[in-house]
C-alpha cells in the first residue's frame, strides 16, 4: 500500500496526479504561461525561483490570487550562458556561491562541491524567507536541477522544509537513486530519508517528467505518461511559458517550453485525464496532511 494513499486518506489503487509547473519567475514568459494554466484547472500547483528577475511579479500574482497553489523552487545554479542571477543572501565568493563573475554557477556539480554548507543552508533559508514575506503561502519546496539532493545539503533542505511544516519533494524512488551513486554516503542519505517519513513527509510514488530535447506531439507524449502512472501519488513536471523573444534567446529548449503550455491548456488532453479516471490534487492537500501528522505526533 502507498504511504502516500493512507496518509492522504484515499483507498488502494487510486490513482492521484500532481502536475507541476516548474521554473515561474525565471523569465517573464513563465508568468502569462501559468496564469492560464491556474485557470484551465490540469496544472495543479508550480514553484518559483526567488533569485530571478520576475519573482516581484510572480509574488504580486499570488497575493491578488492567494489560492494559487505556490512553492518554492530552490534555486543554488544558473545553467544559462547569457541570462543569469545571484544569491539572495551574500555576495560573498568565499561562499562558493558565486562563480567567477558573480553569479551563481552553471553546473550543480560545482556547488556541490565547492559551495560551505552554511552558506548553502542560509541561501535556501533566505529565499524561503523571502518568499513568505512577500505575501506567498508557500504549499512546497523542491529544488532547481536537483542540485540539494546531495548529502552535503539534503538535510539542510529537509530541516528547512519541516521547520516551517512545508512538505519538500521527496520521491520513494530515492533509497534506490541514493544507492546508485558511489559518491554518496549512502547511511547518512537513507537516514535522512527515512526521518523525513517518519516525520511526516509523503513521498511521490512515481515521477515523471515531460523532455525538454523533444517537443513534438506534446498532447500524445502527455497522454502516454498519464495513461501509465500506476497507482498511488504521481508528480508530472512540466516547464510552461508563452513563446517570446526573450525566451527564445534565453532558453535553447523554449520550443519545448512553449509545447508544456499548448498541450496543458488543451480541451484534449483535459477530456482524456478525465477520461482516464485520475484524480488531480495540489500540493495544499499534502501540506495540510503533513501538519496533520506533525500536530498528532506532539499530542
Amino acid at each position: 500500500m502507498s504511504i502516500a494513499l493512507t496518509r492522504l486518506g484515499y483507498e488502494p489503487g487510486t490513482r492521484l496526479l500532481v502536475v507541476h509547473a516548474d521554473d515561474v519567475g525565471m523569465c517573464h514568459a513563465t508568468l502569462p504561461a501559468i496564469r492560464d494554466l491556474f485557470s484551465v484547472g490540469l496544472v495543479t500547483c508550480a514553484a518559483t525561483m526567488v533569485p530571478c528577475p520576475w519573482f516581484p511579479a510572480v509574488a504580486q500574482y499570488c497575493r491578488e490570487h492567494p489560492e494559487a497553489d505556490m512553492g518554492v523552487h530552490l534555486t543554488l545554479n544558473c545553467e544559462w550562458s547569457t541570462y543569469r542571477w545571484r544569491p539572495v543572501s551574500t555576495a560573498d565568493p568565499a561562499s562558493g556561491l558565486l562563480d567567477e563573475e558573480g553569479y551563481m554557477p552553471q553546473s550543480p556539480a560545482r556547488i556541490q562541491a565547492d559551495a560551505s554548507q552554511d552558506a548553502v543552508a542560509h541561501e535556501l533559508s533566505g529565499q524561503l524567507g523571502r518568499a513568505l514575506a512577500a505575501g506567498i503561502d508557500v504549499t512546497h519546496l523542491d529544488s532547481h536541477m536537483g542540485t540539494v539532493f546531495h548529502p552535503r545539503f539534503a538535510q539542510a533542505y529537509i530541516d528547512l522544509a519541516l521547520d516551517n511544516e512545508i512538505p519538500p519533494f521527496l520521491a520513494s524512488q530515492t533509497p534506490e537513486w541514493i544507492r546508485s551513486n558511489p559518491g554518496f554516503d549512502v547511511d547518512l542519505m537513507l537516514k535522512v530519508y527515512e526521518d523525513a517519513i517518519t516525520a511526516g513527509v509523503i513521498p511521490f510514488d512515481n515521477l515523471t517528467m515531460l523532455p525538454l530535447d523533444d517537443p513534438e506531439d506534446r498532447v500524445e507524449q502527455a497522454k502516454r505518461a498519464i495513461a501509465d502512472l500506476p497507482e498511488g501519488l504521481s508528480l508530472m513536471i512540466i516547464h510552461p511559458a508563452i513563446a517570446t523573444p526573450e525566451l527564445e534567446t534565453i532558453a535553447p529548449d523554449w520550443q519545448a517550453r512553449v509545447a508544456d503550455y499548448e498541450a496543458f491548456t488543451s480541451d484534449e488532453l483535459a477530456s482524456f485525464v478525465e477520461a482516464e479516471g485520475v484524480q488531480l490534487i495540489g500540493y495544499r492537500q499534502i501540506r495540510e496532511a503533513l501538519r496533520k501528522h506533525k500536530q498528532a505526533a506532539t499530542e
